[in-house]
């Protein structure tokens, strides 16, 4: 893979993680009017507030990894070591989303379509980091 070529994918990479951190964010009020026409009466102050904390905090922190990732993109590339560790631990913490998504929601939200555009954004950002970011060179040092 050519070096700009790699940059680039990496770059956008970042640039999808960084959208699918958004994404999370923004359905989070869609999350809370689900919970409560669905949940028990009951149980919905004991439920709801770990639930929006943890869609919360996931949002959050996919933007910081996005952005890590963009910003290591080119060092990474020229074999810089710092960079390459930074796009290498992002790359496999969002790669092993898809593998934890299917095995514990299985396909049953792919009915909504912010579910499956969230899948979608990190199933092909993952494929796409994986083979950026662990591409052989002659200038990689790791």
């Amino acid at each position: 893979m050519q070096v700009r070529l790699r940059s680039l994918v990496l770059k956008f990479g970042g640039v999808m993680i960084v959208c699918l951190g958004i994404l999370h964010l923004a359905v989070t009020p869609i999350i809370y009017s689900f919970i409560e026409q669905n949940a028990i009466t009951a149980k919905l102050d004991w439920f709801r507030p770990p639930m929006l904390l943890n869609h919360v905090v996931v949002g959050i922190l996919l933007l910081p990894l996005g952005v890590l990732t963009s910003y290591a993109a080119s060092p990474a590339v020229e074999g810089e070591r710092w960079a390459l560790i930074i796009v290498r631990t992002c790359t496999l913490s969002i790669a092993s989303l898809p593998v934890v998504l299917f095995t514990l929601m299985g396909d049953r939200y792919f009915g909504s379509h912010f579910f499956a555009i969230a899948t979608a954004i990190v199933c092909l950002a993952s494929l796409v980091l994986l083979v950026a970011a662990f591409w052989r060179t002659k200038s990689s040092v790791a």
